[in-house]
């Protein structure tokens, strides 16, 4: 397969040890939706998505070789001591130099799966080191000879059939095991003096029926665990998809369509959690209620189309006109634009304020039915809080800066008014 073909990436690998399946390109979504489609058979990984799968699937492959290799360790010395009380001295001495061999060869596998490295390094040392580990299991039985010889060739095959089963390796790789270990068998087997030439292929036959029942079995679990992982990266994609679905039309649910600034409810929410949880460490705050003079003139001599881009334009300036990302601005009403200053003065308000309101006025966007000037102006009233002052909920300062904005149009229009207790104080 195409995907036993490919080399993995050892950095990248390794992070996937450490983090969760990121969401997948538009790309590998296409191919997964394909092989979904198909059947369950058919399903071959090649390219990006045989590189993904390695990542996701590296850490519990390498942690199963690792565990298998140590349990073979075990039992060799397991049964070498149980072999030295209950045989012969001479019989366990002839068993003790190809016993040797397995512990260094499952020790290097082991080794190997510590941390990821390319692909065919992994696999030339897993089934170098397998097939020493079959061999030394095969030259135990063949130098004790008797009873062992062909005992220990059939253990040989089970192990295997063993390493094939639960490693979860790559055709490939299962195959080869098989292939050393039927080879193994049969030259053995060749030079086995207690049986024919005839025995031995017939043997060998027999037993590779096994070992490709085996090869077949594994296959299918690769083939669920590609789907499986196929099913996964769906589910991360549409979860995605779903997630981005959500935090659009949260964000809809938020903004004005027309100006794309935040609507009134956003505003709202805005204030309450101010209110709610940083008032009290900042410095105050203000507010700046804005509204376009003789709007519904401009709608009614130059047209509602004329009159949305103007809003457009004057939610631009304001918006322009913050400070940072701090400060928000929400269209209020139709022609009302509220401006929310966390942790600042009255001052400092001031300052913002009158940039808005000169910026649009700089604008000289047309507004010839306006009983100011034939162009689009701006009035402001401005309300602010100290933090060591009385304490005024969000609403009150929002009537405090309505109050303000009144003045002003009574003052004649592309005015700041600032609330003050008894007095409203203007500024041109």
């Amino acid at each position: 397969m195409d995907a036993e073909r490919i080399t993995g990436s050892t950095e990248s690998a390794r992070a996937s040890s450490r983090k969760p399946l990121q969401r997948p390109s538009p790309a590998i979504v296409e191919q997964v939706e394909r092989l979904l489609g198909g059947r369950t058979r058919n399903i071959r990984l090649h390219g990006e998505l045989a590189r993904l799968f390695r990542e996701r699937s590296w850490p519990q492959t390498a942690k199963i070789i690792r565990a298998w290799m140590i349990w073979v360790i075990v039992l060799d010395v397991l049964t070498l001591g149980l072999y030295a009380i209950l045989l012969p001295t001479h019989t366990v001495m002839s068993m003790l130099w190809p016993a040797s061999i397995l512990p260094p060869a499952a020790l290097v596998a082991a080794m190997t799966f510590l941390r990821p490295r390319a692909l065919w390094l992994q696999g030339v040392l897993l089934l170098t080191s397998v097939f020493f580990i079959l061999l030394s299991v095969a030259l135990v039985g063949v130098s004790a000879g008797g009873e062992f010889y062909e005992r220990h060739l059939t253990i040989m095959l089970f192990v295997a059939v063993t390493a094939i089963i639960i490693f979860p390796i790559l055709l490939g790789w299962a195959v080869a095991i098989g292939a050393s270990a039927l080879g193994i068998y049969l030259v053995f087997q060749l030079h086995n003096p207690g049986i024919e030439v005839g025995s031995a292929v017939a043997g060998t036959l027999f037993f590779a029926s096994g070992v490709a029942a085996t090869i077949v079995a594994r296959r299918t679990a690769t083939i669920l665990a590609h789907k499986s992982f196929l099913l996964e990266l769906r589910d991360r994609s549409r979860l995605a998809e779903l997630a981005d679905a959500n935090s659009q039309l949260e964000l809809l649910a938020q903004t004005d369509p027309l100006t794309g600034v935040a609507n009134r409810r956003s505003m709202m929410e805005t204030l309450y959690r101010f209110w709610n949880q940083d008032l009290t460490r900042t410095r105050g705050a203000a507010m700046l209620m804005c509204d376009v003079d003789d709007f519904k003139r401009l709608n009614d001599s130059l047209g509602h189309a004329e009159g949305d881009r103007c809003l457009v334009k004057v939610a631009g300036i304001i918006q322009s006109s913050m400070r940072d990302e701090r400060d928000q601005v929400a269209r209020y009403g139709g022609e009302e634009f509220l401006v929310f200053l966390p942790g600042t003065d009255e001052q400092e308000a001031r300052i913002v304020a009158e940039r808005i309101r000169s910026r649009v006025e700089a604008a000289s966007l047309p507004n010839p039915a306006s009983r100011v000037v034939p162009y689009v102006t701006v009035s402001i009233g401005l309300a602010a809080v100290m933090q060591d002052g009385e304490f005024v909920s969000a609403e009150h300062l929002q009537r405090q800066a309505d109050a303000a904005l009144y003045l002003a149009k009574k003052a004649g229009r592309n005015c700041l008014m600032v609330h003050a207790p008894e007095t409203a104080q203007a500024s041109d």
